[in-house]
């Protein structure tokens, strides 16, 4: 009904940019939006704009002036929700932080609202003040000479701040708690994003995420608020990355090798001689000044070779009998996603049962819709190994790159006609690819016709599982 962008209608020191700003935002996202609709105050967008540029703004500051009477209610929100010591503290997290502030000003708007509407639930003169509010606010939409309405309204509005006063001075812990609550949901939602759409390297979270278009971030949030699944999800897929780091770091440097000398000042890598100069009282000074130019001699590391590989092929069992396990296999997935990113590989992922489905990524990019679109996708049915397979055979057959890696988990056992298997073998040979199989509590009599490697695990945290992420 009142917007931010009408004339005074803020009680901070927000300018032109900054209101222009939260309707870019008010746009993106469908959950504001909602919130709009369904709050009790006629208020509510300038108020959550507020919240917004409390968050966002380097020096955001309330009004010392006197404000709209209709804004009463919001200076007195926002006076309690800056002078929160923890608020404070949390903004160092947000300032300048477009996704940060709307994911914030999403979650501190819903918890305002539920408290608002918690409070005029139990207290019956809110109850009724908060019902003639609505009442005023209906009026003025409807009638053409709005002055006296207005004022009626300004008036209530006035009364129902004067209740609220009241309420904080006995329950304002209550209404305290409750915001440090939301902003604790606000940094798990930005921390799941992480997980989601993050790499396996340490720190490259935050430079991934930067590189997602806000408006699909701001969906992605908001499916993780409202879906207990996505949460999940994000949970694994961090748990499995952190996990799939080390694996990797491990595998990197178990498979460097020494090859030759060269300079440098890695002190894992100094040749011996350069140790015994360093404790030779004449030669110290010579050495510590080569060690600071990077000229001692060190021994030259090779890393293991991951160019023109082929893709990450992870064939993936949705059977009726996998989905007790289906949330904990998509963040396994995503995990094993994020090392083909790394490794600048495709990564197709089939997901099968008596049906299968195929989802391919080129160098293990996903984007936040595709992301949506998985965590909601589960096949159900029987199973039918030879269609995975196959499937798997047609994606590599497209890649221009030999050596590929087909990751196989099922829980379940097929049949698998011999034709095929001599068929598979040859292909095998023909595009020099591998097959670890991931076997959860089944007989692995079949999968090891077609596999290199089987592997029998007991759920996707199991130590066994991690072998996935040294391919």
């Amino acid at each position: 009904m009142f917007k931010i962008t009408d004339e005074n209608f803020s009680v901070l020191n927000t300018d032109t940019f900054d209101k222009r700003r939260f309707q870019e935002i008010l746009e993106m996202s469908s959950s504001l939006q909602l919130l709009i609709e369904k709050a009790a105050l006629p208020t509510f967008e300038p108020l959550l704009g507020d919240i917004w540029a409390s968050l966002y703004k380097m020096k955001p500051v309330i009004t010392a002036t006197e404000v709209d009477g209709l804004l009463s209610v919001n200076k007195l929100l926002m006076e309690v929700i800056m002078g929160d010591e923890q608020f404070a503290y949390y903004r160092n997290f947000t300032r300048l932080n477009d996704l940060a502030s709307a994911i914030g000003t999403i979650m501190l708007g819903e918890k305002a609202n539920e408290w608002i509407a918690r409070q005029s639930e139990e207290d019956g003169v809110l109850r009724e003040q908060a019902r003639k509010i609505q009442l005023l606010r209906r009026q003025l939409q409807n009638q053409q000479h709005q002055e006296a309405d207005r004022q009626s309204l300004e008036d209530a509005m006035n009364e129902f701040k004067v209740t609220l006063q009241e309420i904080f001075q006995s329950n304002r812990e209550g209404f305290l708690e409750t915001m440090g609550q939301a902003r604790q949901e606000a940094t798990q939602l930005k921390d799941g994003l992480n997980s989601l759409i993050g790499g396996i390297s340490a720190g490259n979270a935050e430079a991934e995420l930067q590189k997602v278009p806000l408006r699909d971030k701001i969906v992605l949030a908001e499916k993780m608020a409202s879906t207990k699944m996505m949460k999940e999800i994000a949970d694994w897929a961090g748990r499995f990355k952190r996990i799939a780091r080390k694996r990797q770091k491990s595998k990197q440097s178990h498979s460097a090798s020494r090859r030759g000398v060269t300079i440098g000042n890695d002190i894992e890598n100094l040749l011996s001689v350069e140790y015994s100069f360093y404790t030779h009282p004449l030669m110290k000074i010579d050495f510590l000044r080569r060690f600071a130019e990077r000229q001692t001699m060190q021994f030259e590391q090779k890393g293991p070779e991951i160019l023109n590989k082929g893709p990450i092929v992870l064939c993936l069992d949705q059977s009726d009998s996998m989905s007790g396990l289906d949330t904990p296999a998509k963040g396994f997935a995503l995990a094993l996603m994020s090392i083909a990113r790394k490794q600048k590989r495709d990564f197709c992922l089939i997901l099968f049962s008596s049906r299968s489905q195929t989802f391919t990524y080129g160098k293990g990019k996903i984007r936040a819709s595709e992301i949506v679109r998985l965590a909601g996708t589960y096949l159900r049915g029987g199973t039918n190994f030879e269609l995975a397979l196959n499937e798997a055979l047609h994606v590599i057959d497209d890649s221009r790159f030999k050596r590929a890696d087909i990751v196989f988990i099922t829980d379940g056992e097929d049949r698998v006609n011999d034709s095929f298997l001599e068929s598979f073998e040859k292909k095998k040979q023909l595009k020099d690819f591998n097959v670890l199989t991931l076997v959860i509590g089944t007989n692995m009599h079949t999968v090891e016709r077609f596999s290199d490697r089987v592997i029998e695990i007991k759920d996707f945290d199991d130590e066994g599982s991690y072998t996935a992420y040294e391919v």
